[in-house]
């Protein structure tokens, strides 16, 4: 039964895709919505089971495997088509199912006018199925294959309204910069197989553990590459260009991949190699660094944003720089937790918010909104529970319980520190600022926009189910301070080593009131200067400082001028070199041999049968004097 559930979970989704594209132009929209929402559903439900089965194992079984079929036999480069389930993998099934089809269902009302409505589920269901074959694979080569399937359908989706150019660049910008991550990591899987002779993930970490020393070269180097591939699929410094333009797809899309599941890609990837990323000290340094630097670099960017879902762009950069830091100074289960509460606050502001932004005529500027909060009470009370989560909001919501871990273990954790911490708690307040300030600038105020209609209930309850869990999922796992009660880490520390805390001299208690004490200042402070006092933020809005914001820090602009202009420039001057003189013969020649071999295909029998009785003799000749 639990063997049988693990295969069809990614297998499921990916049928949807075969399905939608060979026949979905053949289904009326109804049918086509069911398919590809149907089957991410089912795929949930078989990831529940799977999951209740799993639970009941526990503590005797830690993970199932499943083998289908030899994938690679060649010589001792084997890897088999096979899936593994423990609870990290469990916990990524469970959230990408779930969210998954919510926003599918959603899709179906959001996406109903689109021309390409069945190539839209299939890109989508194709998605979901790589991103479980990516969760579940028990073998890194297996893994990378649906990494970079995730990595395709960010392409297709991206530029899924291709017909404006803008959406095509930002298409091939994310597959650009995010095969520059991939480059290394695939790097650093083949010094793992040259060294260990298998790609068998459990058998590679006991490999890597018994034979490498703590701080080893090799180990160093191999960990050094594969963070660089999980900076570049989840959008951290220096990667992170590509994320904010990728809103130019369709608002399920930022939801799903760019919000929910695969921007978490390397989070997952770092914490299923912990055993390697352990042995590597620098390299653990360095990403609580870039998550630190990233989430407060992210955070200042949101703040200069106008359009509505560049700013939430900005914001998934940030929280996801906050799992990097959690996983940089060992608190792995602190990351997980907040990737599963970020997916369920992110992906309802993303669907919110695009609700805001169809009934308005696709109308992006947050300041040409206003008053909404009376046009759509229940958008606004939906986003303003995502918007609480985000924030952190102290005792009441998720967000605060799955945040208030990682800036505790930021100080207090082995390799934390006072810096670390201050660069969690800044962006904290960043984050609270950028939050209100789009709540209060779109729900409050003045009406500017009116809604040309009320969304459907297949949009608005996913919304609600959304706001439902970005309220009540952080009471699963409980602080210290807050009494004994961590379910979900018990259930991650199955898979991933507990975080060590040192002794601090302060108490827990003292930073869970500081948090909460800069939550409720950025709350006042959006409230003041965007809502009571509006000329308090004119200033800014219009500032050197914002255009440097709104810029992202100038990261384009540098990149440009460092490596895009150049490469342009060079193979402008280097256009018709010897090597483009070989291809344009080479497709000359191709032309030449088609134009010859039409002239055999002239529709007249005799020239037919002649040529036959010419083909026969020069056989038979050959044969008779061979």
């Amino acid at each position: 039964m639990m063997e049988t559930c693990i295969a069809l979970i990614p297998l499921v989704p990916l049928l949807g895709f075969l399905i939608l594209a060979v026949a979905g132009g053949k289904f009326d929209r109804k049918t086509a919505g069911y398919i590809g929402a149907g089957s991410v559903g089912i795929s949930l439900v078989l990831a529940l089971i799977a999951g209740a089965l799993f639970l009941r194992s526990l503590p005797g079984v830690s993970s199932y495997s499943v083998s289908l079929w030899e994938w690679i036999s060649a010589g001792e480069l084997r890897a088999d088509m096979s899936f593994s389930l423990d609870s990290l993998s469990l916990v990524f099934c469970i959230v990408i199912t779930f969210v998954g089809f919510l926003i599918h269902v959603y899709s179906i009302e959001f996406m109903s006018g689109d021309e390409g409505f069945s190539r839209f589920f299939a890109y989508m269901n194709l998605f979901v199925g790589s991103m479980l074959i990516l969760v579940l694979a028990d073998n890194i080569l297996l893994l990378y294959f649906g990494w970079e399937g995730v990595g395709l359908c960010s392409y297709l989706l991206i530029g899924f309204w291709y017909k404006e150019p803008e959406n095509g660049y930002a298409a091939r910008k994310a597959f650009i910069v995010t095969r520059i991550g991939d480059t290394a990591m695939i790097i650093g899987i083949f010094i793992l197989f040259v060294n260990f002779r298998t790609f068998h993930l459990d058998e590679l970490m006991l490999q890597v553990n018994d034979k490498w020393s703590v701080g080893s070269p090799l180990a160093v180097i191999t960990a050094a590459l594969l963070l660089f591939g999980a900076l570049g699929k989840s959008a951290q410094l220096p990667l992170q260009t590509w994320l904010p333009d990728a809103m130019a797809g369709p608002s399920p899309v930022s939801a799903l991949i760019h919000a929910a599941t695969m921007v978490t890609a390397g989070v997952y990837l770092i914490a299923r190699c912990h055993v390697l990323f352990n042995l590597a000290p620098v390299v653990m340094t360095a990403i609580a660094i870039i998550g630190a630097l990233t989430l407060l670099i992210a955070g200042f960017s949101a703040l200069g944003q106008h359009d509505l879902k560049r700013i939430l762009a900005y914001s998934t950069i940030s929280q996801i720089g906050y799992m990097f830091l959690a996983l940089g100074v060992g608190a792995w289960s602190a990351a997980i937790f907040h990737f599963m509460i970020h997916a369920f606050f992110k992906a309802l502001l993303f669907l919110a918010g695009g609700v805001v932004i169809l009934v308005l005529k696709e109308e992006h500027d947050i300041f040409r909104m206003g008053g909404m909060k009376k046009e759509m009470p229940l958008i606004f009370f939906t986003f303003l529970a995502g918007s609480a989560s985000l924030s952190a909001l102290p005792l009441v919501t998720a967000g605060f319980y799955s945040k208030d871990p990682i800036l505790w273990y930021s100080f207090s954790s082995a390799t934390g520190n006072f810096w670390l911490w201050i660069a969690a708690f800044t962006g904290a307040f960043l984050t609270t600022l950028y939050t209100f300030r789009l709540v209060f600038v779109v729900f409050f105020g003045e009406t500017k926009l009116k809604p040309s209609f009320q969304p459907g209930k297949l949009m608005t309850v996913p919304l609600a189910i959304l706001a439902f869990f970005s309220i009540v999922a952080g009471f699963i796992e409980l602080p210290e301070s807050f009494g004994r009660f961590h379910l979900f880490s018990s259930l991650a520390e199955n898979t991933l080593p507990a975080v060590t805390v040192r002794e601090t001299g302060y108490p827990e208690t003292l930073f869970q009131l500081l948090s909460a004490l800069i939550v409720f200042a950025g709350i006042y402070l959006a409230y003041l200067a965007y809502y009571k006092k509006p000329s308090m933020s004119e200033s800014f809005e219009h500032g050197r400082i914002h255009r440097f914001f709104e810029s992202g820090f100038g990261f384009d602009r540098l990149y440009d001028v460092l490596l895009v202009n150049p490469l342009v420039w060079l193979s402008a001057i280097n256009r018709n070199d010897i090597f483009d003189w070989l291809n344009i013969g080479l497709a000359r020649l191709t032309v030449l041999g088609n134009r010859l071999f039409s002239l055999t295909q002239n529709g007249k029998l005799r020239w037919y049968v002649m040529s036959f009785t010419i083909g026969i003799v020069l056989i038979l000749t050959y044969m008779i004097l061979r």
